[in-house]
């Protein structure tokens, strides 16, 4: 067998990199990734229910047969929020959405709320670390159902074993996690950080790891059940406008508007002042009438 080394990439001109790339086999060239585009799903992508956060991820949305890390600061409260529209729409294609270590036990009219049937759930309670991986590793081996995990102390390779799994199945798996762990290194090709948004029904979310460029800044996701939406205001799920800061043109002089009452009470001080003025003017008048009277008696 004969052994055939490539060049380094010290060796290879700059100016030949896109030769050698369009030279390459269209099969081979059909599979290339560059690093600042983003990624394709190894296999298909399951919409999120979001369309700016589908804008985002490789493939358009969740992608199947790959492990998506979730983080966040407190469990059961935004994972559901966040993962409830695509949960549902597989639930309604009769796929099973299999739950292992919920923190919480599942609330099905809650649940129904968001779109998902309790028919289509299956909750797993394992008691230890090891019970909840090895439920969770068997669950991805069979490629039968959506699988949902809590695990909080899972180490770094146990996430790659995990991977590794979910690659042989066609539906997406998710691994939610604490936030701190956002620090340590994880083999989920997909991470997220949810935290709660501006008002009580939105998200925010910021891509942590994805197969593509690197993701800048948060998105913000309004998550509200459809059944919800009719009944809320528009303000619980918006923003509030920014107030705009007032300019002061130069040469201008602003003057504040005075309140009810403090315009009666000077309006009414204003009057006792003329009043006494007044007064005091007809005092005087008279006092000069009289003195002129007293002079012409006196001559």
């Amino acid at each position: 067998m004969k052994t055939q080394y490539l060049p380094s990439m010290s060796t290879v001109p700059l100016t030949g990199a896109a030769t050698a790339l369009n030279s390459l086999p269209p099969a081979v060239a059909a599979g290339l990734w560059r690093g600042s585009e983003l990624g394709q799903a190894g296999a298909a992508a399951w919409a999120t229910g979001f369309e700016a956060l589908d804008r985002e991820l490789p493939g358009g949305g969740w992608p199947g047969g790959a492990l998506t890390e979730l983080l966040q600061p407190q469990p059961a409260v935004l994972e559901w929020r966040l993962l409830g529209p695509a949960l549902a729409a597989q639930g309604g294609r009769g796929r099973r959405v299999v739950l292992v270590n919920p923190p919480r036990p599942p609330h099905a009219p809650g649940l129904l709320q968001a779109g998902l049937d309790a028919q289509q759930l299956v909750w797993v309670q394992a008691d230890s670390p090891a019970q909840q991986l090895w439920c969770t590793e068997q669950l991805l081996r069979s490629a039968e159902a959506v699988v949902l995990a809590w695990l909080p102390q899972a180490r770094p390779e146990q996430l790659r074993r995990l991977q590794l799994h979910a690659q042989g199945s066609p539906w997406p798996a998710f691994v939610c996690r604490p936030a701190a762990a956002r620090h340590e290194p994880s083999a989920a090709p997909l991470r997220l950080l949810a935290a709660p948004g501006t008002t009580p029904w939105t998200l925010k979310v910021s891509i942590l790891k994805r197969r593509g460029p690197a993701h800048e800044g948060e998105i913000e996701l309004a998550s509200i059940p459809d059944g919800l939406r009719a009944v809320l205001p528009v303000r619980a799920y918006r923003a509030p406008a920014t107030p705009v800061a007032a300019v002061r043109r130069p040469g201008t002089v602003r003057v504040a508007p005075m309140p009810h009452g403090a315009l009666a009470a000077a309006s009414a001080r204003r009057a006792g002042e003329e009043a006494q003025a007044s007064s005091s003017t007809s005092t005087e008048h008279a006092d000069a009438v009289g003195r002129r009277l007293h002079a012409r008696a006196a001559h």
